[in-house]
């Protein structure tokens, strides 16, 4: 592992039992402090199991994990990161700011300790003067902050992010990702997060992986040099549809959904996979 990685995979594979489902092949990447990177594929690809086998939810069938120089179990024991998950996954009889102290409950934080980070989180993902609502009070996009929140209370260096905008509106998406993108910023933390969206993936991240259908592969890498902090208006830059551009083509070309797809070329906004 690179000094400078916080996760660092080396030949993963991962081989389902039943029906011998072969999810994931010899899959190499080194993932640095701060970035923020995408997996973006086909469905059936791979790209959620890749995110568990970092979070140690999946174990492995052969390769090498390793998270914050350490083996990701290890990892997953010492609290090293955060997950969001597509469904918000909050309890509805606990309040937001309880929700959100759950991860400090189970770290034995003291009562005021744990107040004071709640407030800090509710500040960080605005949601000040919500702290007392339940979850069933607020829209979709307010409970995955929420989330977010509950996932980055007890500061992580990293944040596995599974497709978390996946079920929301478009307009709720896009807001979200300005959102996320501050957020990650105000954090430090690092970013591996999993979408269908070409457009989101390119908008949000410093690389974006793209993966081939099954046995997922690492299909290729595109380096993503948007400056910071993006805007709405980002997605209306030249540069934005270049990039665009070369994870669509890589997904059709390299991914095997076919050279004559290649030749199509969709606006950014209706590329999802």
């Amino acid at each position: 592992m690179s000094e400078r990685s916080v996760v660092s995979l080396r030949d993963v594979t991962k081989v389902f039992p039943r029906g011998e489902v072969r999810a994931l092949e010899n899959i190499d990447l080194e993932i640095r402090p701060g970035e923020f990177v995408s997996l973006i594929g086909p469905s059936g690809c791979g790209k959620s199991t890749l995110l568990r086998v970092v979070g140690d939810l999946v174990e492995p069938t052969a390769g090498a994990v390793v998270v914050n120089g350490k083996p990701a179990h290890q990892a997953r024991l010492d609290r090293d990161y955060g997950i969001v998950f597509q469904d918000a996954v909050l309890f509805d009889w606990r309040t937001v700011a309880r929700n959100i102290a759950l991860p400090l409950e189970m770290l034995g934080w003291n009562r005021h300790r744990r107040a004071e980070r709640v407030r800090e989180m509710l500040d960080l993902v605005e949601l000040d003067g919500f702290g007392e609502h339940h979850p069933w009070q607020l829209s979709g996009g307010m409970q995955q902050r929420v989330s977010i929140a509950r996932a980055l209370a007890f500061d992580p260096p990293l944040l596995l992010m599974d497709e978390p905008f996946g079920a929301l509106d478009e307009m709720t998406r896009e807001r979200l990702n300005l959102e996320l993108l501050r957020i990650w910023e105000a954090s430090g933390s690092t970013v591996i997060f999993v979408t269908h969206s070409i457009a989101e993936a390119v908008f949000l991240s410093t690389r974006v992986v793209v993966m081939s259908p099954r046995p997922g592969r690492i299909a290729g890498i595109v380096e993503i040099d948007l400056p910071y902090p993006r805007t709405a208006e980002t997605r209306e830059q030249p540069r934005y549809s270049d990039h665009v551009r070369d994870v669509r083509k890589l997904l059709r070309t390299r991914a095997g959904l076919g050279s004559a797809d290649a030749a199509a070329e969709p606006a950014p906004e209706e590329d999802v996979y």
